[in-house]
């Protein structure tokens, strides 16, 4: 019998998609897939080259649990180069990607009962971590006309005496928002009244920023570091998805926990990913700001494009690679068969089986008026996809 904690786990509906998208194009179908949160960029040349120094030099053993010390010194001189933020290379896991650093960071906070705060949209993985904790998720709709972000006001109403974190993303997944230093600021204003909360910080998009400088929760509240768990890696800055290569910058007591947790579950991440990730950090960063350019133009073009479709708005993301535009006014239209469109889940199954667009429904991350669009795909295939887009739109009734 399956445990009834695995039945309880719902799949990622971003992998879901993709992988129906998949499907559908090895069938023959003509799919352009704006689903995956993953870099149409190859990974930069000095890091490969690192790796494969390593791999010639036969670094292929395990390393220390927590990570190489060059590696989790090269990440403390980054976060006092790129961020201001001292921290010693102890207080530094990494792990296999952030996702984990996340995941094992919750089940070392969290105990049945604890409540999460996650603010919605929100990524589709946090609630089912926080699920498989055995703890509670408290999900706060936040709006569109604030750019989906979390206000003071919101976080103080969430908060209860079983409030044990709260999860920030930002830049965000799935919107690309980005709070501002006075938006953290009042955040933490809230935070202090209450020293029973944690906050869970991911910052993995924080390379992909087009206008100023990226700004964490730390930056604007330094006096909460004893309950901040800081998250990074390197596969959205680095197009580096599948080096599986992430990191977590907290409090001693909280890495020695996920520590023991990783220990027993995984153990460290590859060695040649660590060396490359070495490299990362040490080397250009000449890559990723050519890369970051050329997102900054996908999402000028989509956002002026969306925009200009009847029924759909979009603001500007701050960041990341996605944008999430609100298409309430196409809920509940009728299909050329008659049939209605009851949610964005039927009508990114619709673009997908009848157009070829493979987009993932604001359902799964918490809001029901929007749908994700990934704009790490090249110029001609997003010409393409808004192409299907609108004609999809517009075959509703």
């Amino acid at each position: 019998m399956i445990s009834q904690r695995a039945q309880n786990l719902q799949p990622s509906a971003t992998l879901k998609v993709t992988g129906r998208a998949k499907e559908l194009k090895r069938q023959g179908k003509s799919i352009i897939s704006l689903s995956a949160g993953e870099p149409d960029f190859k990974t930069p040349k000095h890091i490969c080259n690192a790796a494969i120094k390593a791999i010639e030099d036969g670094f292929h053993g395990y390393t220390m649990n927590p990570g190489t010390p060059e590696l989790r010194e090269a990440i403390c001189a980054k976060l006092k180069r790129d961020n201001d933020l001292d921290f010693d290379p102890s207080q530094i896991l990494c792990s296999n990607g952030a996702k984990q650093s996340v995941g094992f960071s919750i089940l070392s906070l969290i105990d049945p009962g604890d409540e999460v705060i996650i603010p919605a949209p929100y990524w589709v993985s946090y609630p089912e971590m926080v699920r498989l904790a055995e703890g509670e998720s408290v999900t706060v709709r936040t709006s569109f006309e604030n750019n989906f972000k979390l206000t003071p006001e919101q976080l103080e109403d969430a908060i209860t005496p079983k409030t044990k974190a709260l999860i920030l993303c930002s830049p965000s997944n799935p919107t690309g928002a980005q709070y501002s230093a006075e938006e953290l600021k009042a955040l933490a204003e809230v935070l202090r009244k209450h020293p029973q909360v944690y906050v869970i910080s991911d910052e993995i998009y924080e390379y992909i920023v087009f206008e100023g400088e990226h700004v964490g929760i730390l930056n604007v509240a330094p006096d909460l570091k004893d309950r901040v768990v800081l998250i990074n890696g390197f596969s959205k800055g680095f197009a580096m998805t599948g080096w599986r290569l992430g990191y977590l910058a907290a409090p001693n007591e909280i890495v020695s926990a996920v520590s023991k947790i990783q220990s027993q579950e995984t153990s460290a991440p590859s060695s040649i990913s660590q060396k490359a990730g070495e490299a990362a950090y040490k080397g250009s960063l000449a890559d990723v700001i050519a890369m970051r350019e050329q997102f900054k133009k996908r999402r000028d073009y989509l956002v002026d494009t969306l925009n200009s479709i009847e029924g759909v708005s979009c603001f500007t993301p701050g960041g990341a690679f996605y944008v999430f535009p609100d298409v309430s006014h196409y809920i509940g239209s009728k299909k050329p068969d008659g049939s209605t469109i009851q949610s964005s889940t039927d009508l990114c199954l619709y673009l997908l089986d009848e157009f070829g667009l493979a987009l993932v429904p604001g359902d799964a991350f918490g809001e029901p008026n929007g749908v994700r669009l990934s704009y790490a795909a090249s110029m001609d295939d997003l010409e393409e996809a808004m192409k299907r887009f609108k004609e999809g739109l517009g075959s509703l009734g």
